[in-house]
């Protein structure tokens, strides 16, 4: 009888099992250079010879089910890679080594796979921050990055976590939405679609606003898609998600400071370089602070047509945050000369909203008019008016046109598009 024995296993001995192949495989491969892809075959080799020699019972699923762990140790992100590798997830939350939660169709699911311990899970942090250069450790708990597939990846460790490592990763969506696929989940009316394409390739300025995992990136992918082929792009982003076709496309990334805090590039810096670039448009990720004046800036001399995103509950609290933003740019400016900026450079604000049911739908497209007194004046072209919950627990509700023109109605018709009155909800005219 081997170490394992022919009794009935149990789960301490699926774990012993494991990692038992893991070593016999490190000490085989040590000291051999191989690419990735050879690795993971020359892996799965080793894998099956060690596992003959222990003689188990075992069916051939269970059999095939540790040497998919054994490899996702070896060559993936252990407990992890299954659950990247599932189209169905969207987002995967790890909480300490016992707790780890999934999103699908936008619900939170806890799932059974665990980590060993800590020691474990912090390996498979290790695993994935080293090949970006970053690292986490006492005096910098926390760290983002990128998988090589383009999922992005944030990790906060103890003394900041206090109940164990965390990690969340935002899965990246190879086939990103399309604009068809918008309205056919309800998340976008065709005549959404239709005014939003009519605004991006008549060079409105546009702020794509939300929650937390609303969907603003998505939105963002979908309208880039109507940018015109011959137009010279420039995108900015913490993290590259976007994936625009078109020919003329720069994308830059910013970049943390190094372990002695210094070499960061910010989003601001990017911007400010991006001017210099000869863009007709440029498309900011996201943005949180200073570089909001900048944005503001490009917007007001010449570079219409550009896009980004920023976290705001409504359409007015996104002005809010962008008057704070600029603010942050450490220029003394009057609060009025703000607005004026705002007023001038945004000519419209899509806030989208996740629902109760996990649903995520584009809740209010609004126009920014002008300025009243003091004020920056927001008028709503559509809405989506909730009317109550049905029993499985699902939003109830309809988009409608408010019935109002936008005031930049003739830059639409001077780009030749000459929208039809039922877009705007005031029937034939």
């Amino acid at each position: 009888m081997d170490q394992f024995g022919n009794r009935r296993m149990q789960p301490d001995d699926f774990v012993k099992l494991k990692s038992y192949l893991i070593n016999q495989v490190t000490q085989e491969a040590e000291g051999k250079r191989y690419d990735s892809g050879e690795y993971r075959e020359k892996a799965r080799e080793l894998i099956e010879k060690a596992y003959s020699k222990l003689n188990l019972d075992l069916e051939q699923i269970q059999k095939e089910v540790i040497i998919r762990d054994v490899i996702s140790e070896l060559v993936g992100y252990g407990p992890l890679q299954n659950l990247l590798d599932d189209p169905d997830i969207n987002e995967v939350m790890v909480c300490g080594p016992d707790q780890i939660y999934v999103e699908r169709n936008g619900k939170l699911d806890e799932i059974d796979t665990r980590f060993v311990d800590e020691d474990h899970l912090m390996r498979i942090i290790n695993r994935i921050l080293h090949p970006v250069g970053r690292n986490v450790n006492f005096d910098s708990p926390t760290a983002d990055a990128r998988l090589p597939d383009g999922s992005r990846v944030n990790v906060v460790i103890p003394p900041v976590a206090v109940d164990g490592p965390n990690i969340t990763i935002r899965k990246f969506l190879r086939n990103m939405f399309t604009a068809e696929q918008f309205i056919h989940l309800k998340s976008m009316s065709r005549h959404m679609v239709d005014f939003l394409k009519a605004c991006v390739v008549s060079r409105m300025n546009i702020v794509i606003t939300g929650n937390t995992s609303s969907g603003k990136t998505t939105l963002l992918n979908i309208l880039t898609g109507f940018i015109p082929g011959n137009e010279r792009i420039i995108t900015i982003e913490d993290a590259a998600e976007l994936q625009l076709k078109q020919k003329y496309v720069v994308r830059m990334e910013t970049r943390p400071a190094n372990v002695d805090g210094i070499g960061a590039v910010t989003t601001r810096d990017l911007v400010k370089n991006a001017l210099r670039m000869r863009p007709d448009r440029i498309i900011v990720g996201e943005v949180r602070s200073g570089e909001a004046l900048d944005m503001l800036q490009a917007m007001n001399t010449g570079h219409d047509g550009s896009l980004t995103t920023l976290h705001a509950n409504s359409p007015r609290d996104a002005i809010s945050r962008m008057e704070t933003m600029t603010l942050m740019s450490g220029l003394d400016l009057p609060i009025t000369a703000i607005r004026a900026q705002i007023a001038s450079a945004i000519d419209l604000i899509v806030h989208m909203d996740r629902l109760p049911d996990g649903t995520r739908k584009v809740v209010r497209i609004t126009e920014v008019p002008r300025m009243e007194g003091e004020m920056v004046t927001l008028s709503d072209l559509f809405i989506f008016e909730q009317t109550g919950i049905d029993r499985q627990g699902n939003v109830i509700g309809e988009i409608k046109a408010t019935g109002l023109r936008p005031v930049f109605t003739p830059r639409l018709e001077m780009a030749g598009f000459r929208l039809s009155p039922e877009i705007f909800g005031v029937g034939r005219q």
